[in-house]
């Protein structure tokens, strides 16, 4: 099937290339439209449902497909049923039955043959050369269809009227007959046994039930899955790349920061630090997952709706073909961290360091892959896995001790995948470790002579007259830890692995299809048009389509030629041609087309034309007027693309007016502008949905209002020079594509020069155009001049070159793709290429080029009112316009994004609420745990910008596609320009969030409410910290290739930015090497700035279980014999009148626990002054690297590509395209089972 497929559709040749996307270099459009259709017909389906499936094809591979559909409904007993538009003559006598709708209402069924002569039978007019679809599509249309004469009166006019003729016809009366009769003769139980019986004995595997509805077995299925699973890691090598390295980076700096941790008591807390972060890095790099989840979801529910594989095979691969690569990158972190960090140095206790670490980090990661299946949208999932992690990471067990958790959230910490894991991690590391002690109470100056039994080690677990401390006895104190849970753990995490796979492959199982439908139009509030308002549009429109509201006179009588144009792209150490010395002009007033079969070139040589083209190497001459192109081509060129890519939450008339005011001249005023937009509105027909929001697939514009609205976005740019479109007409009806050209024609006749491709041309759509430029496979020159009339000029050029003859009712756009060998299985003998260039048109055609070029580069440059530094600037608008248009477009795309707005206001408030009444209380008064606490927790709203930076980059990837694949292109505006819009039009929401978070968390954990304490708190969170991060995330995601590497690139700076904040590893216990990285944090400010003000002057009071208790010698108080020590060091003794059991806390007031921090409330607006520097930094940093990595292109060169063996400078000379053996068999209307029977196609 695979190689019948790929030779019926002509994708032989791309077998070993990305399909990619709109934004992803791959196939053409042409072949992945192909893919598509080759992917459908691989279900086997019974009864096929195709809409529009010939959009983006050629009208020979547009045929031959429907060839396809007609074979397979002959032999494999299916049915088809086809939305096609423009569909040829050829195309429609293939087909059995046809359906006709207006407004919604059936108007015809019946053989195909005896459609046209039911509505002339009913009175209306068909022109000659007017195809049979054509026909049938006009009378739908008021505009389109003309009565015959003698019926003006008697034909009907509304679609009500139209369904009652229907109704009241012979037709209509034997077409329910036959189905009442079909219905009386027929079994349905038999019919669909008799289906299930083909297919079990024919297509399904042995194992397979019956009735199961999928052809494989699930085990087939799922190594198929693993298979393709494997093929996108390897396609993806970015992403893995940036992954592995992300996790040796990670784990070189943290190993280096935690080095060599001393085992005496001091370094314990590292100790935890360390393998904290070991889960806490690799839990938030897992977050990185749900972009890919939602990027394959669109598939995942297409193929599952074809009964291709269970959905929950796919949620299986996801895990295993991932699983090598997580191991590896697993294992090196581990290795590295480990030894570094200077964990207990026993086989044993590695290993089992290992086998938690990666089994802890496939729970987690199963998790976010179990919420992105839950969840509709990627923002949703982000804010609901932020939650997650936030919850996860603060009941590990390392922040808050389970000693001191509150009750009513006690019990997260049992369902905590990372709190097992940690659990048996510390066991693992402290079990058998005797810990020196650091700081023995009493000790110093005057105690030389004390004895160890009058001594206790001020550490938790400590035991009176011990010098050290025992690891396992520090556990049990601190956390509650015992060594006997390890192997208990380790199986409740392959629980919770089993448990998060299992719900997310039932969860993949119960996900929706795909779902069917029209398209819903989505108005801004209040502006949904009345029937009284549509009856003004449908009569402006028709005013303005007769020409006189609007004069379409273009003053540009400039002309743009082309000559010996190559392009050649690297490929595999060699390169490809693509473009072969293509030439060419375009004159005012003239509508050119340019044609060739899928994946000649045509989009390639617009893309080249146009000046889009960033890649590989072009050469050849393209003049205006015999000059070469100055920096206001791009500006004054329009360029309708093949893709309609339009911001969502913009409605049309906003669309249009953006265009406008940004690429007409600075020169007109802004109200001849908006003008001038409505005018166009008028002309397009758009009036009716000018308000509607552009939206997405579904719910906004359908295809043709989304192809028009491309068309006017170019068209109120008023180009002055040239207008290019890519396939103008692809995916409208022949009514609608009429529509179109008619008005390109009327542009060419006011002046306007025109370069359009078009793909599937009727007879009358393709007179319309002046000349034509011919493609074939390989870009090359087929046939470039005038069409002539009744296309007699193109067709007598073949008929002379040895082409058949062309028919008088033949289509001459079809016929001349068939002459030239287009199609997937088409074949010539003749190479009309070298044809060509061979021929006297072609010679004439170089000598026309050179003339104008030596004509018009002589005449004098024509005087101009307009200054010529505004007539060859690079942008139209001012930098101040572009500005004040981009930002407020941006303002209101936010403002219409409820779903991300939302989602970020449900993780501030919620995270807000929740670590708020996690440290309920700790700062009245401040405890020794409440003064760690509360370190925490301002660590913890520092790191709740890791999941809101994961929706800033996923928000500002669509916008910044935008912007390059259209806006850029046409110097719309500055690229800077949408930098800074983005970074203001964040702000404000994230101010606004951000003080709902300060409200739910500052007051429940009770620091001090003086105004100078809250307002600075409030200052440096909700005003300061919100700047920061921003702009943090918006630099990241515009120098990043996409918004997976953004996420792990993110993952891994903000590892990097919470390890060295002083939180994680004092400064003190850091190694000297790392000093200057503390001071270069931003982190390590705003932690600072916090502790500075929220404990400066604030009483500690020890709670029972923290006072380290001592034995005072036989006789003395505990003042007199430690009141010198207390005095000398910090802190207080509790009872110092006792002469047994003296009580010693190691802080009296809150600077004292802040000395040992490095934090001075004195340096506060200090910190503040350093925060602003990265403020303006990042926004620095933003513009500097979207210009060094996409504006300037830099490439970062290939690793290793020294080694490999370099293949010769030009692809070796084949034809992919030759008939090869077999070919004849492959196609499908030439192979024939016994076992089918014919079927239909309507």
């Amino acid at each position: 099937m695979l190689e019948t497929l790929g030779t019926v559709f002509g994708l032989r040749h791309t077998f070993k290339t990305k399909v990619g996307n709109d934004f992803v270099r791959g196939v053409s459009g042409g072949e992945r439209k192909r893919v598509s259709i080759a992917e459908a017909l691989a279900a086997r389906g019974t009864v096929y449902c195709w809409d529009n499936a010939t959009r983006g094809l050629d009208a020979s591979t547009a045929l031959e497909y429907n060839h396809a559909i007609r074979a397979s409904t002959n032999y494999l007993q299916s049915i088809a049923v086809v939305a096609i538009y423009q569909a040829g003559e050829n195309i429609y006598k293939l087909y059995d039955k046809v359906t006709v709708l207006y407004s919604g209402r059936q108007i015809y069924f019946g053989p195909a043959e005896e459609a046209k002569d039911f509505f002339i039978r009913q009175g209306w007019d068909c022109p000659p050369r007017q195809t049979t679809p054509e026909f049938l599509t006009s009378v739908t249309d008021p505009k389109g269809r003309t009565p015959r004469a003698g019926f003006e009166t008697k034909v009907p006019n509304t679609a009500e009227e139209f369904e009652q003729y229907w109704k009241n016809s012979p037709e209509h009366a034997r077409l329910v007959q036959q189905i009442a009769e079909y219905e009386e003769k027929s079994d349905s139980g038999q019919t669909l046994e008799r289906v299930r019986n083909i297919i079990n004995h024919q297509f399904k595997e042995k194992r397979q039930p019956k009735r199961s509805r999928y052809i494989l077995t699930y085990r087939s299925q799922l190594k198929l899955l693993i298979t393709r699973g494997v093929q996108r890691v390897k396609g993806d090598k970015a992403y893995t790349i940036i992954n592995v390295s992300a996790a040796i980076i990670q784990s070189l700096i943290i190993g280096s920061l935690f080095y060599n941790i001393p085992s005496a008591t001091s370094g314990a807390f590292s100790r935890g630090g360390a393998i904290f972060f070991a889960l806490l890095y690799n839990s938030l790099s897992a977050l990185a997952e749900i972009s890919n989840s939602f990027q394959n979801r669109p598939i995942l529910l297409k193929q599952k709706g074809y009964s291709f594989y269970h959905a929950s095979g796919e949620a299986l691969q996801t895990i295993l073909s991932d699983l090598p690569v997580k191991i590896i990158t697993y294992v090196i972190f581990s290795i590295i961290l480990y030894f570094m960090v200077g964990l207990q140095v026993a086989a044993g206790q590695f290993f089992l360091f290992l086998l938690i670490i990666i089994i802890s980090c496939l729970s987690i990661s199963a998790l976010f892959q179990m919420i992105s299946t839950l969840t509709k949208s990627a923002s949703s999932a982000n804010s609901i896995a932020g939650v997650f992690v936030l919850v996860l990471s603060v009941y590990t067990g390392y922040m808050i001790s389970t000693r001191t958790m509150h009750p009513w959230f006690r019990w997260i910490n049992w369902l905590d995948p990372l709190a097992y894991g940690f659990e048996a991690m510390m066991a693992n590391e402290f079990h058998g470790l005797k810990m020196s002690c650091d700081l023995l109470v009493p000790s110093g100056p005057g105690y030389e002579n004390v004895t160890i039994a009058n001594q206790v080690c001020a550490f938790t677990g400590s035991r009176p007259g011990q010098s050290f401390v025992d690891g396992n006895d520090y556990l049990y104190a601190s956390f509650e830890y015992k060594w006997d849970h390890v192997w208990r753990n380790f199986g409740i995490l392959i629980g919770f692995w089993i448990f998060f796979l299992a719900i997310n492959c039932v969860a993949s199982e119960v996900v929706r299809p795909v779902s069917g439908g029209g398209d819903v139009l989505l108005f801004k509030r209040g502006h949904m048009p009345s029937p009284e308002n549509l009856k003004e549009n449908a009569q402006a429109e028709k005013e303005a389509s007769s020409g006189d509201d609007l004069s379409l006179e273009t003053t540009s009588r400039e002309v743009f030629s082309w000559q010996h144009v190559d392009y050649t792209i690297p490929l595999d150490g060699g390169t490809r041609k693509l473009l072969d010395d293509v030439q060419g002009y375009v004159k005012p007033g003239t509508l050119t087309a340019l044609m060739g079969e899928s994946g000649a070139g045509k989009t390639t040589l617009l893309n080249v034309l146009s000046q889009r083209i960033h890649f590989g190497v072009i050469t050849g001459d393209m003049l205006v007027n015999g000059k070469p192109l100055d920096n206001s081509f791009q500006r004054r060129t329009g360029y309708v693309q093949q893709q309609d890519l339009h911001l969502a939450e913009a409605s049309v008339r906003e669309s249009l007016q953006f265009a406008a005011r940004l690429r007409q001249p600075a020169t007109t005023p802004d109200r001849e502008k908006l003008e001038y937009v409505e005018q166009i509105i008028r002309l397009l027909g758009m009036s009716d949905y000018a308000e509607a929001l552009v939206g997405s697939s579904g719910r906004g514009l359908n295809v043709e209002q989304r192809k028009k609205l491309s068309i006017g976005v170019e068209l109120v740019a008023k180009p002055s020079l040239l207008l290019f479109l890519d396939e103008p007409t692809s995916g409208l009806d022949s009514q609608s594509s009429w529509a179109i050209v008619q008005f390109l024609r009327s542009l060419a006749n006011a002046g306007q020069s025109i370069l359009c491709t078009i793909h599937q041309p009727s007879a009358t759509l393709f007179e319309q155009f002046d000349r034509l430029l011919l493609l074939k496979k390989g870009g090359r020159t087929v046939y470039f001049g005038d069409i002539g009339n009744n296309s007699s000029v193109l067709t007598s050029y073949f008929e002379r070159n040895g082409a058949r003859k062309c028919g008088r009712e033949e289509n001459p756009a079809e016929y001349i793709l068939e002459a030239i060998g287009a199609g997937a299985t088409a074949s010539v003998t003749a190479d009309w290429g070298d044809i060509w260039s061979k021929s006297p048109e072609c010679h004439d055609t170089t000598a026309e080029i050179t003339k104008l070029q030596a004509e018009l580069a002589a005449q004098p440059v024509p005087h101009s009112d307009v200054p010529a530094k505004v007539l060859t600037q690079k942008f139209a608008a001012s930098y101040w316009t572009q500005f004040k248009y981009v930002t407020q477009r941006t303002m209101i795309q936010y403002w219409r994004s409820p779903t991300y707005l939302m989602a970020k206001f449900m993780l501030m408030v919620v995270a807000g609420l929740f670590i708020g009444f996690t440290f309920w209380n700790v700062g009245n008064p401040f405890s020794l745990a409440g003064m760690q606490n509360a370190m925490f927790g301002v660590f913890l709203i520092q790191v709740l910008s890791a999941p809101l930076t994961n929706q800033i980059l996923s928000n500002a990837e669509q916008t910044r596609e935008l912007y390059e694949v259209r806006e850029s292109s046409s110097n719309t505006f500055h690229w800077s320009c949408l930098l800074l819009a983005q970074y203001i039009s964040e702000l404000p929401y994230h101010i606004v969030f951000s003080t709902l978070l300060y409200c739910c968390f500052y007051f429940p954990v009770r620091y001090s409410t003086e105004p100078h304490v809250a307002g600075f708190f409030y200052f440096v969170y909700c005003i300061l910290f919100q700047f920061y991060y921003v702009g943090f995330a918006l630099w990241i995601s515009y120098f990043s290739p996409n918004a997976a590497s953004a996420a792990a690139i993110a993952s891994l700076l903000f590892s990097f930015l919470i390890a060295f904040c002083g939180v994680l590893q004092p400064l003190q216990l850091s190694p000297y090497f790392w000093v200057f990285v503390f001071r270069l944090s931003p982190f390590t400010y705003f932690i600072q700035a916090y502790l500075g003000v929220i404990m400066h002057d604030q009483k500690v009071v020890c709670q029972p279980e923290e006072f380290s208790v001592f034995q005072p010698p036989s006789g003395m108080t505990c003042e007199s014999f430690a009141g010198a020590f207390v005095r000398n060091v910090s802190g207080y003794l509790n009872n110092p009148d006792a002469t047994s059991n003296c009580q010693y806390c190691k802080y009296s007031v809150g600077d004292e626990y802040l000395a040992t921090i490095g934090v001075n409330y004195d340096q506060r607006w200090r910190n503040v002054g350093f925060i602003c520097a990265y403020i303006i930094f990042n926004v620095c940093a933003m513009l500097l690297f979207y210009y060094l990595f996409r504006v300037k292109q830099w490439q970062t060169p290939k690793l290793f590509s020294i080694f490999k063996k370099k293949k010769p400078v030009e692809e070796p000379v084949r034809d992919i395209y030759a008939p090869k053996e077999g070919d004849e068999d492959a196609v499908f209307g030439r192979v024939r089972s016994p076992s089918m029977v014919p079927g239909t196609a309507e």
